[in-house]
């Protein structure tokens, strides 16, 4: 498939801004998905726009990982489970992708980000300070679940999956956002391969767009990691209701477009 030089351009553009806001919060894809479904041609299959999706953003969040890995203190009994459970759902998520109309992405992510933009917004306090609820079978349950869920919808759209492991972790489990995005990166990465795994095998992965926007993101996720580490939770949680807000009147539109005649 042929994309056109000023396409590209903008797709790179798009990935290394995703790969910054996904560094810092999560829910990069919310910039980088949408720039593929405006770049590449309509008839392309949701599949492959959601596997030429994956490279980028997986390269992104390993840079990312590292960052936050050298800076801040990993709870490797709770990130080893939900890693397991994220690559599981992140398979079967993968799997079902091929039967997902793509008219309905848009729609669909829209009513996500709203709600947890407003869930975040209604509580000022959420995720400066690290206070976690729950002990052993409770904790083990919600992570497992947390995981599995988060991991289902990452294989299956994509878009704010790093956003929902951070609203997860920070809302019901009790992270400060810092230690939830160090935990989210960790899990994104392992959805990212398990997905990109599929999208190989299964030949929809368009490899000249991925690798220039892999780049990018890469870049990005390296910038946003270091400065949300300087900065601290408070910096984090204004980055992450910015994005939602932008993004929720950029996806509205698309979804007035949409389905107005």
């Amino acid at each position: 498939m042929l994309v056109a030089p000023h396409v590209m351009l903008g797709l790179v553009l798009a990935a290394f801004v995703a790969g910054w806001i996904d560094a810092v919060v999560g829910g990069g894809g919310l910039v980088q998905l949408p720039a593929l479904l405006i770049g590449l041609p309509d008839d392309t299959p949701v599949a492959t726009i959601a596997g030429t999706n994956k490279l980028p953003a997986a390269s992104g969040t390993l840079m990312a990982t590292l960052t936050y890995l050298r800076s801040v203190r990993v709870d490797w009994g709770s990130a080893l489970p939900l890693m397991a459970t994220a690559w599981l759902g992140s398979t079967v998520g993968a799997n079902l992708a091929q039967h997902v109309p793509r008219r309905w992405f848009t729609p669909i992510v829209l009513v996500v980000i709203l709600v947890v933009g407003a869930y975040t917004l209604r509580r000022p306090q959420l995720g400066l300070q690290q206070h976690l609820r729950h002990q052993g079978p409770a904790h083990w349950w919600r992570l497992l679940g947390l995981g599995a869920g988060v991991g289902l919808y990452d294989g299956i759209l994509g878009p704010g999956t790093g956003t929902f492991f951070v609203i997860g972790l920070v809302a019901v489990l009790g992270y400060g956002f810092l230690e939830a995005s160090a935990l989210t990166k960790l899990a994104n990465l392992t959805t990212n391969v398990a997905a990109i795994t599929v999208f190989t095998l299964s030949g929809h992965i368009l490899w000249p767009v991925a690798l220039c926007m892999a780049v990018a993101n890469l870049t990005g996720g390296l910038l946003g990691a270091r400065m949300a580490v300087r900065h601290g939770n408070g910096f984090v949680r204004r980055v992450f209701l910015l994005v939602v807000g932008v993004l929720a009147l950029k996806l509205a539109w698309d979804t007035v477009v949409l389905f107005v005649p």
